[in-house]
């Protein structure tokens, strides 16, 4: 899931142009090879592979020079064809603990009937690559083996030890999901001081223009539940006030009604005081407002009228399925829905459930969490010595940007490192447009300039983290 910050799209609009690019450089062109070859290896659950991508990237680099030591392909035999690799570029310090370097490279699924172009060929076109996962995550993914490949060619011999990890099923609620094998069953395999992830990323004006740059910082724990009523029914020519439908409807009503209180997290506070003093408009001011302050009222109803703000406030809790009934003359037996929760930093699971059999306040409406259960880790620190190295080399890229902390109201598998105690922050870099560049829908793509520059600039990163234990 690639959660691009659209809010600073229209905060930011101070910014210079992208470095410019001409022609690509013989080391663009292999990097394209090897984007290429990942975003064309079909990867979707349903009929793709992960654990070829993953061996076709270990491929690369055992030809760069890579020892069978430091490779480390994974799958297993219920789920052979989710794999993953994890791959070790070894630093000279013995005290000094790494950093990993995490995509995923599983893909939302992609009928080629419905794209304009075949979704797993990947197609340069009016300044964009198309196709599946070339923005949500094989660019990222791309990015990261080829930083590693690098690094054999040069010769480079960092502090840190320099961790990569490629997995599967990120964007499957429910299917076996690579960072959480890998944090159960190999956690010494990926330990690490932090982790460098997606989720943050540029924003560009859709013109050319980069508008902001953004690290996420925490997200917020996902959770389906089950509402359900039952009744033992009848005739349907005997209606009785006891129906489990009209029961049902009841408690989502209520559930509709009710707004999970204000909060904030370091990171969301400062994101609100510095992407609102940005904007100098009504919306701003009532950003750095309720920054200030998150009971004020005022600013909080101006806040609440954009959604992304209203969900990154607070918890929420929305209908998402609805089922009922067992025969067109008969009066319902049963009735259910499903409640799709995502919980701000800092609740539990049940906590929530908790709270909505609270809010529903009717014994006979059961509320039952549903599989999976994801872990509700602590936002990571805004640490220095993390962000610092970021805007630095924003200065550079981008003069004139600030690197400005979010949350995710969704989420990624930064879930499962946290919860593991590895802080992962998802990183600046890559930018995409205004309208979501098709991600998770239809003709993704990916601006070529984003992938070229924001490679440059991921590379640098490593390498300022890798340097500076």
């Amino acid at each position: 899931m690639k959660n691009w910050t659209a809010l600073l799209t229209s905060a930011l609009l101070v910014a210079t142009p992208a470095v410019a690019q001409d022609a690509p450089r013989a080391d663009q062109l292999a990097f394209r090879d090897l984007y290429k070859e990942l975003v064309e290896t079909n990867t979707t659950l349903s009929s793709g592979s992960c654990t070829l991508a993953a061996e076709r990237m270990a491929a690369r680099m055992k030809a760069a020079g890579f020892a069978d030591s430091q490779l480390t392909l994974f799958a297993t035999p219920e789920h052979p064809k989710e794999g993953g690799l994890v791959a070790i570029y070894p630093g000279t310090s013995k005290t000094a603990k790494p950093i990993l370097l995490i995509a995923h490279i599983d893909v939302v699924e992609a009928k080629r009937e419905d794209w304009e172009r075949d979704p797993f060929i990947m197609i340069e076109e009016n300044g964009y690559f198309y196709g599946r996962g070339t923005l949500d995550d094989k660019a990222q993914a791309a990015v990261w083996v080829d930083t590693l490949i690098r690094f054999r060619k040069e010769g480079y011999k960092p502090k840190r030890t320099v961790k990569l990890a490629l997995t599967c099923g990120e964007e499957t609620n429910g299917a076996f999901n690579g960072a959480e094998w890998l944090a159960t069953n190999k956690r010494d395999l990926i330990d690490a001081e932090f982790a460098l992830n997606e989720g943050g990323g540029g924003d560009s004006d859709g013109k050319g223009k980069v508008v902001g740059q953004s690290v996420q910082v925490g997200e917020k724990t996902f959770a389906n539940f089950r509402l359900e009523t039952r009744n033992p029914g009848g005739h349907s020519s005997v209606p009785v006030r006891d129906n489990a439908i009209y029961q049902l409807s009841r408690a989502l009503t209520k559930i509709d009604e009710y707004e999970f209180p204000v909060e904030m997290t370091d990171t969301t506070r400062r994101f609100f005081a510095e992407a609102g003093a940005a904007r100098a408009d009504a919306l701003g001011n009532a950003m750095v407002a309720l920054a200030k302050d998150n009971g004020d009222k005022a600013a909080g109803a101006i806040v609440n009228a954009d959604r992304f703000l209203h969900g990154n406030i607070r918890t929420t809790c929305v209908a998402t399925l609805l089922d009922g009934g067992h025969a067109p003359n008969a009066l319902p037996q049963r009735a259910g829905a499903n409640i799709n929760c995502r919980i701000f930093p800092g609740h539990s699971i049940e906590s929530i459930r908790e709270e909505l059999i609270k809010v529903i306040g009717d014994p006979g409406v059961t509320v039952t969490q549903l599989p999976p259960k994801r872990p509700a880790p602590p936002s990571p620190s805004l640490d220095p010595k993390i962000i610092g190295p970021m805007q630095k080399l924003v200065d550079k890229y981008w003069p004139g940007l600030k690197v400005i902390p979010s949350m995710a109201n969704g989420y990624t598998d930064a879930t499962f490192l946290g919860a593991a105690g590895i802080p992962t922050y998802g990183i600046p870099g890559i930018w995409g447009d205004p309208d979501g560049n098709g991600v998770h829908g239809l003709n993704e793509r990916a601006e070529v300039k984003a992938v070229y520059v924001g490679r440059d600039y991921m590379f640098d990163l490593v390498k300022a983290y890798a340097d500076k234990p």
